[in-house]
């Protein structure tokens, strides 16, 4: 696990140099096929983590954001998503992060959220307590939250739930203490802080989760789908993060 760490924070240095020179600076913004915005900041920091993935281990596979697919048959494949939140980033706000995952035979083992701007890292390895490093301060691990009516929920934007998603999103928000909106992969770090409890949201592709999951069970809490059932990379993209394991059936009843 040692090489597989230092080669995602390798990555993740590479593509924070590709980032770092572009961010609050006139960028040339086109829309993909999703109408969200990409910028040439997105495809070099892919292109940088590419690189030194394949070069250090040729025989891995590898699911990207902006280049899509090599080898997603492999046994360890790695997922990676250049700038999570680029609406953010494209706009000046340092709520973004660089997203490198680790999947092993389907199921994630390495996830690390990176955000260059402030600095902060986050790394979550299976069998491993959390890493973090920030300027601005912050306590690995998540803390204690016995019910939903004490609960900080986060959610990047209502505008991610269908119609049929959206009733049964409001009848959590409504049992929760507050909620926040806006984050992106940001949110699931504060998670893994203990500033957040918990966050639900949906339409979430593999390299939008991969990383995530990891952080937040390393952290001590846990992630899954609506079900409460493991992430898969062919399922719907919705997805529950806990701090307290306590919250997540409370949570699946109400999202059911």
């Amino acid at each position: 696990m040692r090489d597989l760490i230092a080669a995602a924070e390798a990555a993740a240095d590479a593509a924070g140099a590709a980032i770092r020179p572009l961010f609050r600076s006139p960028l040339l913004v086109e829309a993909k096929g999703d109408a969200s915005p990409v910028t040439e900041a997105d495809r070099a920091a892919e292109r940088s983590i590419r690189a030194l993935l394949a070069a250090r281990f040729p025989g891995h596979g590898v699911i990207g954001e902006e280049y899509g697919a090599d080898r997603p048959d492999a046994e360890y494949v790695w997922v990676v998503d250049p700038i999570d939140g680029t609406r953010a980033f494209v706009t000046g706000r340092p709520l973004f992060g660089t997203l490198i995952g680790l999947m092993r035979g389907g199921r994630p083992v390495l996830g690390l959220i990176d955000q260059p701007a402030t600095g902060e890292r986050w790394i979550g390895a299976q069998g491993e307590a959390l890493r973090f490093r920030g300027a601005m301060g912050g306590t690995p691990g998540t803390r204690p939250c016995a019910t939903l009516a004490e609960a900080e929920l986060s959610c990047t934007s209502h505008e991610m739930f269908t119609s049929a998603e959206a009733p049964r999103f409001a009848r959590l928000q409504r049992a929760c203490r507050r909620a926040t909106w806006g984050g992106d992969c940001y949110s699931y770090g504060l998670l893994a802080l203990g500033l957040i409890d918990i966050v639900v949201e949906s339409d979430l592709k593999p390299w939008d989760w991969a990383a995530l999951a990891p952080v937040v069970e390393a952290a001590g809490g846990a992630m899954t789908d609506w079900q409460g059932q493991p992430l898969r990379l062919d399922g719907p993209g919705q997805v529950i993060a806990v701090g307290d394991r306590a919250l997540l059936p409370e949570a699946v009843a109400l999202l059911g």
